[in-house]
C-alpha cells in the first residue's frame, strides 16, 4: 500500500501530502479502503488490486456527478485525488453515519425518517441522464435464474424456485413497456448513504453505464429487507411498504411501474444475491421470512 501511495504522489502532487491512518477495509485480491489526510483534510483513499481501470471508471462518474450534487442537502464526497497508473484515487471523508448503521441504533419511531431523502438522493443523482428504450424482462430473469441455482440454502431455494417462476410470469406483461434508463449508482445499499441530519451524502458511486433505474431502488429496499431491517414497519414486497412508496413518488412512477415493473425488480434482486454458507443462521433465517412475504405479494401481481 506504501508502495501503490507513493507512485501516485509521482502521477498527482496532491498524493505527495497523503497521510495513511487507519484500514477502513479489505476485499482480499480487489481493493483496500483506507482513512487518513491529504492536504491536511480528512480523506478515503481507494487502492484498486485486481481491475486498475476500475478506478478511472469511478473517478470519472464521481467527477461527472460531483458538480449537480455539490451543493444542498443531497450530496456526493468531493473528489481530491486520482493516479490511474498507480490505481489510486483519494474522496474526502464525510461526517456522519452509513445509514444502515444509523437504522441499527435509532428509536423505532425514527426509524423511517430517512426513507423519503434516499428516494430523493437516488433521483437527484440519475434525473440529468434519464433516456427510454425497450424493456428487457426476460434477460434480467435469466439472470435471476442463473444466481439462484448459486444459492448455499435449501430451505432457501425451496422458497426461490416459486419466486422465479412468478419472475418468469411477469416477463410477458412487460414485454412491450418502455423502461426508464439512467447512469446509476450501482451499488445503492443504505450503508453507501452517509446520513448527518438533514444531509444525505452518496459514496462509492462506481455506476458508468444506463441501467433500469427500477435496479438500485430495488437494491436498496432489499438489502434492508433481507435482514429483517423494515423502517416504518410495514411490509410488502418482502421490503418495507414506506421505502417502496418513497420511490414511487420521488420518481413519479406510472402505475404499470409501481404495479408490476418495480415489484418485478425487487424479486429480481432477491434472486440476484444469494446467500453463502458463511452466513449465520440468524440471516438465513430473516433471508426465509423475506423471501415468504415477497412470494405471498407477488402471486397476486398482475392477475
Amino acid at each position: 500500500m506504501a508502495r501503490r501511495l507513493e507512485e501516485a504522489g509521482a502521477e498527482d502532487a496532491a498524493f505527495s501530502t497523503a497521510q495513511v491512518t487507519e484500514l477502513i477495509r479489505e476485499v482480499a485480491g480487489k481493493r483496500v479502503v483506507l482513512r487518513g489526510k491529504i492536504g491536511g483534510q480528512p480523506a478515503v483513499f481507494r487502492l484498486y488490486l485486481d481491475r486498475v481501470e476500475d478506478c478511472t471508471r469511478d473517478w470519472n462518474e464521481l467527477c461527472r456527478i460531483w458538480p449537480k450534487m455539490r451543493e444542498g442537502d443531497l450530496r456526493v464526497c468531493a473528489p481530491l485525488g486520482f493516479a490511474p497508473e498507480a490505481g489510486v484515487m483519494a474522496v474526502a471523508e464525510v461526517e456522519g453515519t452509513p445509514l444502515l448503521q444509523w437504522l441499527y441504533g435509532a428509536p423505532e419511531t425514527e426509524r423511517a425518517r430517512y426513507l423519503e431523502p434516499a428516494a430523493r438522493w437516488l433521483r437527484a443523482y440519475t434525473e440529468c441522464t434519464e433516456t427510454e428504450a425497450a424493456a428487457q424482462p426476460a434477460g434480467w430473469a435469466k439472470r435471476a435464474e442463473r444466481a439462484a441455482k448459486t444459492q448455499a440454502f435449501i430451505r432457501l431455494k425451496r422458497v426461490e424456485k416459486p419466486i422465479l417462476k412468478e419472475i418468469l410470469r411477469l416477463v410477458p406483461l412487460l414485454d412491450d413497456s418502455q423502461w426508464r434508463f439512467a447512469v446509476s449508482h450501482g451499488d445503492f445499499h443504505p450503508n453507501n448513504l452517509i446520513v448527518n441530519g438533514n444531509m444525505v451524502t452518496g459514496i462509492d458511486c462506481g455506476g458508468s453505464r444506463p441501467a433500469p433505474i427500477y435496479k438500485d431502488m430495488a437494491r436498496f429496499l432489499m438489502h434492508m429487507g433481507r435482514r429483517a431491517m423494515i423502517p416504518s414497519g410495514e411490509v410488502y414486497l418482502g421490503v418495507d411498504r414506506q421505502g417502496f412508496i418513497a420511490f414511487c413518488d420521488a420518481f413519479r412512477l406510472s402505475a404499470e411501474e409501481r404495479e408490476i415493473t418495480l415489484p418485478f425488480f425487487i424479486a429480481v434482486e432477491a434472486l440476484l444475491r444469494a446467500e453463502t454458507r458463511n452466513l449465520p443462521q440468524s440471516r438465513v433465517r430473516r433471508a426465509r421470512q423475506m423471501s415468504e412475504a415477497l412470494l405471498g405479494d407477488l402471486e397476486r401481481i398482475g392477475r
